[in-house]
């Protein structure tokens, strides 16, 4: 009978809800799904208890991956993901603001229509002259509003070794977290 545990670090609190998992540290919370049939997850003796009754290559595959899942949300919850994403143009000044929970450039290209996205999740936007960085405590909703804003930006019609115009991902966390 396969089984991980991973052990909960001293300022975070995890707990489990039927399928959900809620992990709750001094940065934020996360909480997140993880299910899969004869996998169980659950939160014992400040541990997180990841076990199967199959031992097949797919279950064994899901165990490995809800184990990072659950180590990204402890890092996530302690020291937050961050991305730096990089303005660039080359004659129309594009204005990059945050209104809301939405990210708007305007002028891009020389467009007169702003183009938006959404912010995922608790993620922070601070757009600074030439940068943005994104902060948060859930890795997938820090990257997937780093990565709406790069396509955001993304030009198809023209040769994209002359038009470098938009909004690029410089910096990524590395992987493992901790």
């Amino acid at each position: 009978m396969p089984r991980t545990t991973i052990e909960i670090p001293e300022d975070v609190t995890a707990e489990t809800d039927r399928l959900e998992l809620h992990v709750e540290g001094p940065e934020g919370s996360v909480g997140r799904r993880l299910w899969y049939p004869g996998v169980s997850v659950t939160v014992s003796d400040g541990e997180v208890v990841i076990e199967s009754d199959a031992d097949d290559a797919e279950t064994m595959s899901t165990l490995g991956t809800f184990e990072s899942h659950v180590r990204n949300m402890f890092h996530g919850v302690r020291e937050e993901w961050e991305y730096r994403m990089q303005i660039h143009y080359a004659h129309f000044p594009m204005q990059v603001t945050v209104e809301g929970d939405e990210v708007v450039i305007e002028n891009f290209l020389g467009e007169r229509a702003p183009r938006r996205t959404e912010v995922r999740g608790d993620t922070e936007v601070e757009v600074s002259e030439e940068e943005i960085v994104l902060r948060g405590p859930d890795k997938e909703a820090v990257g997937q509003t780093a990565g709406a804003i790069e396509q955001l930006t993304r030009v198809t019609d023209k040769d994209t070794r002359v038009f470098q115009d938009g909004v690029y991902i410089v910096e990524k966390p590395e992987k493992g977290g901790a």
